[in-house]
């Protein structure tokens, strides 16, 4: 069941809400960020120390061009030292858009009476599954609608026909969520079905806005919602991902919110969210807000080198809200995951490209309309490695099982050589010559890096195997 927040409200010291705004902007306006203060707080995050509230707003309130840009060349750096130069990629799947919500900043608002509402029938999942993998997809996040018809039992039905689907010579390895919170034994019952990694954005960490922005539904309830990712964990589910939507109020309690958000869930449950996400606002059919807080560029760029400082461990969503540009420039600093070849149109995946964006069948406008193979290119030739991997969600190398590895430093060993595995395929299978020239090339570079530090033979033997028709391989 979706529908009894009341069950749950307080339900004990786990489930309290953790958000203290004026123990953020007592932070906020205090907090004096002197040139030797930040250098320290950027070498904590380079010594790959999670910050405290108080640290990061140190990197916030320091607004000199020349600290912006040292923040910005230690997340660079802290990037390279935690995730290398892999990219993981992953395409939105959207299953329904009923919803019972009426959020101001969303084109499936309940109040948006014109238009047609779907949701895909199981043939027509299967469809655009096969559509997904047809572009080289191997990991998908599933969205839906806040509806009845979406219970537990719905979406853990889509996620088993999104993984029984086998198309040529690939299939989806990883399905993540985002959807309506649950209780708990809906949160178990997902869970049940293999998921991944389940969202749930707060959206905006203040109150006040949160209530101005949400005028009808069961989202109205700010509680509810802070406390979805605790039921999840109580569930079992131990990847989460959290996420704020900026341009809805300042900024900087936003981050701070989501750093608040982190720290919750490591003091409690000892791991923080697998993934944040940091969408800023884009058109949407009756879009109605308060443009007062909308993120500027530069601000964009500082937000996101400070969340990769404050949080090293953490995986940082870039989607396709933002344009090709602000997506290159932003993944030097900190960004571990995009979205690629993105379609938000229900059904949209098996139809013939669109020449503009109908905003009356998708929930907000996307600006990067590259396609998938489009953008691999472009990281091959930039120097990232592009990553479909699944492997330590399949190995078990989730949640505190995954800190135990990431933490320490030692899960480059795994990545980087699944990364070029999950690469080597997508090349045999998907890439246009001209991408599977430049992609071997990567290759052999990036082995021949890796063999300075560490043992390839094996890694060797797999990408020839992967060559001769093998696929699936991982350490």
């Amino acid at each position: 069941m979706i529908y009894h927040p009341e069950q749950y409200r307080l339900r004990d010291q786990r489930m309290k809400p953790f958000i203290d705004p004026d123990e953020i902007w007592d932070y906020l306006n205090s907090v004096k960020p002197d040139k030797q203060r930040v250098r320290d707080v950027i070498q904590a995050s380079l010594e790959k120390k999670r910050l405290s509230l108080e640290e990061t707003a140190v990197l916030i309130n320091a607004t000199d061009p020349d600290l912006v840009e040292e923040i910005k060349e230690g997340a660079r750096t802290l990037k390279e030292k935690v995730y290398g130069e892999r990219i993981v990629l992953f395409a939105p799947l959207y299953v329904g858009d009923l919803c019972t919500n009426n959020c101001q900043y969303c084109g499936f608002r309940s109040s948006n009476k014109g238009v047609k509402r779907l949701t895909l029938s199981d043939n027509e999942l299967i469809t655009e599954t096969k559509a997904l993998i047809d572009q080289g997809h191997k990991r998908l996040i599933l969205v839906y609608g806040e509806h009845p018809k979406y219970s537990a039992e719905f979406i853990a039905e889509t996620v088993r026909i999104v993984y029984g689907v086998k198309h040529g010579s690939g299939e989806i390895r990883r399905v993540n969520i985002n959807a309506a919170p649950f209780d708990i034994p809906g949160f178990r019952t997902i869970k049940d079905a293999g998921i991944g990694t389940f969202q749930v954005f707060q959206e905006t960490y203040h109150e006040p806005t949160y209530a101005r922005v949400h005028l009808g539904g069961v989202k109205r309830n700010y509680e509810w919602r802070l406390t979805a990712l605790d039921r999840a964990q109580e569930a079992g589910i131990d990847d989460v991902g959290i996420g704020a939507l900026f341009g809805l109020y300042d900024w900087r309690f936003e981050v701070m919110g989501l750093v608040r958000h982190v720290n919750h869930f490591e003091a409690v449950y000892r791991v923080g969210p697998h993934t944040i996400s940091f969408p800023r606002i884009q058109n949407a059919l009756s879009l109605d807000i308060d443009k007062t807080h909308i993120v500027k560029d530069e601000e964009f760029v500082r937000l996101v080198a400070i969340l990769r400082l404050a949080v090293p461990y953490t995986g940082l969503i870039l989607t396709a809200r933002e344009p090709a540009h602000t997506r290159t420039q932003v993944l030097r600093f900190g960004v571990s995951q995009i979205d690629g070849g993105t379609n938000l149109e229900l059904g949209g995946y098996s139809k013939a490209k669109k020449e503009e964006q109908d905003l009356s069948m998708e929930q907000f406008q996307i600006n990067d309309t590259r396609s998938l193979n489009e953008i691999m290119d472009e990281l091959i030739r930039s120097g990232y490695i592009p990553s479909f991997c699944t492997a330590c969600y399949r190995l078990g190398r989730t949640g505190e099982h995954f800190m135990e590895f990431s933490v320490p430093g030692f899960i480059k060993r795994y990545c980087s050589p699944n990364a070029l595995l999950t690469l080597a395929e997508y090349l045999e299978d998907y890439a246009p010559e001209d991408t599977k020239a430049a992609g071997y090339k990567l290759i052999d570079e990036k082995v021949e890096e890796l063999g300075k530090h560490q043992k390839t033979d094996r890694l060797n033997e797999k990408i020839l195997q992967i060559r001769q028709g093998k696929r699936d391989l991982y350490f």
